[in-house]
């Protein structure tokens, strides 16, 4: 007999069948031993009878987490007494039960969603694949699969195809600061604050159109529960656009295609209208004040203010995300392209999802003679970044695109308190086990 799934059985509703799964609860009675069977697709209670021998004898020397496989024989299960809307489900009346693997009596961390002490989150990590074993918790990364099959099904059908960029670097990318400097052999290296020079070197390349997935490095003595020094970016590129709008606008696609898919898993969540709302980081700063909100930077937009546009936000346009547009050079890498009739000012943007930044973009400058020399105003060191110009010595078109942070999405769709809840294994600054 074959192995299938609980979720299976449950639609097979009456036969012999064969489940392996882990022991979420037990209930010992005389002559029975209750169990709940748990695998990723859901639950199922166990019976298991004392004439069957052998096999009861096993159940009764369960521990919470083994790992066991059975074979029985479906049955309707029994209704609890005055319930008054009671759903029909089943329950497995066990002819034979193996140990695949007895788990040590005293678990770490509790597993079973009964159980009210819950474990604070450090140790939480410390023992992170029985964490995942919570159905809310793998639920997690259900979500992160729908998104990006969203996410990748809009970009294909436009006609965008994937690269793979390296982690190692020459030179740190964006502004030069917060990388993690490595060793590489008899010199330095750096790893990748995001594929954003090799971005362009695809298009560059004439590729036009590309997009990828990775992971992304910060060296941030940061201890908040927005931030982490490793993390998976999804970026896109592409080329002959006319201005930032064009990037937003394609983002907007694959937003509302990754939020359709996530919506298919039976979450309440709201799939975004387009065209999302959009205001510049002038429009906003004067909106926060005639709130009373004070303002930190003139150039940028602090935790308390993203809260609170898109709270406002919210109340006048119903919608939960919102593009900050036209940020200062003061807050922007020296490839953003600038406004001719206001140098002073990007032709980029950060979109905001539930009060939390969750994508950087701009219009990059493709222009050898105008990167140069916004380099040299952001001192960054030129010769460093011979390979990057050199990307634009040849011809290059206009482009642009995204840096987009997945898990800050997942944290906000999935209403977890931290970023780290939204990543399988974390890494922070003070974290890198297991």
């Amino acid at each position: 007999m074959s192995k299938i799934s609980i979720k299976a059985a449950k639609e097979q509703a009456l036969g012999k069948v064969e489940l392996h799964g882990f022991v979420q609860n037990i209930r010992l009675m005389r002559g029975l031993v209750f169990i709940d069977l748990r695998d990723s697709s859901g639950n199922m209670q166990l019976v298991v009878e004392e004439k069957i021998g052998a096999s009861f004898t096993a159940a009764e020397a369960l521990t919470l987490e083994s790992f066991i496989k059975v074979v029985g024989e479906l049955k309707e299960k029994p209704a609890k007494k005055n319930d008054p809307n009671p759903v029909k489900d089943w329950e497995l009346s066990v002819s034979s039960l193996e140990i695949i693997s007895l788990a040590e009596a005293n678990l770490p961390i509790p597993v079973l969603n009964k159980i009210d002490n819950e474990a604070n989150i450090d140790n939480r990590f410390d023992w992170r694949w029985l964490d995942l074993r919570r159905p809310e918790h793998r639920q997690i990364f259900q979500v992160w699969t729908q998104l990006e099959v969203g996410f990748r099904e809009q970009l294909l059908a436009e006609g965008f195809m994937q690269i793979y960029t390296p982690c190692f670097m020459n030179t740190a990318s964006e502004t030069g600061s917060e990388v993690f400097e490595v060793k590489y052999f008899d010199r330095q290296a750096y790893l990748s604050q995001s594929p954003q020079f090799y971005k362009q070197m695809a298009i560059a390349s004439g590729f036009e159109k590309v997009f990828m997935t990775g992971p992304v490095f910060r060296a941030e003595a940061s201890y908040t529960s927005r931030h982490v020094t490793e993390f998976t970016g999804w970026d896109f590129e592409f080329a002959d656009i006319e201005s930032h709008h064009d990037i937003m606008a394609l983002e907007e696609r694959t937003l509302i295609r990754a939020f359709g898919k996530v919506k298919e898993l039976g979450l309440d969540i709201e799939i975004p209208a387009a065209p999302f709302p959009k205001m510049s980081l002038a429009e906003v700063k004067e909106k926060l004040k005639a709130a009373g909100i004070k303002s930190e930077k003139d150039y940028d937009l602090s935790p308390e203010e993203e809260r609170e546009i898109c709270r406002l936000v919210k109340e006048e346009f119903n919608h939960d995300f919102i593009f900050v547009t036209d940020y200062p050079i003061a807050a922007r890498p020296f490839y953003h392209m600038r406004h001719a009739d206001n140098p002073g000012l990007t032709k980029s943007f950060d979109l905001l999802y539930r009060g939390l930044e969750v994508t950087t973009g701009s219009q990059r400058e493709h222009r050898l003679d105008v990167l140069e020399k916004q380099a040299l105003e952001k001192e960054m060191n030129l010769e460093e970044l011979h390979d990057y110009f050199n990307f634009f010595r040849y011809g290059c078109p206009a482009h642009g695109g995204v840096g987009i942070g997945p898990a800050r999405l997942v944290m906000k769709i999935v209403g977890a308190d931290n970023v780290k809840e939204a990543c399988f294994l974390p890494r922070d600054a003070k974290r890198l086990r297991p």
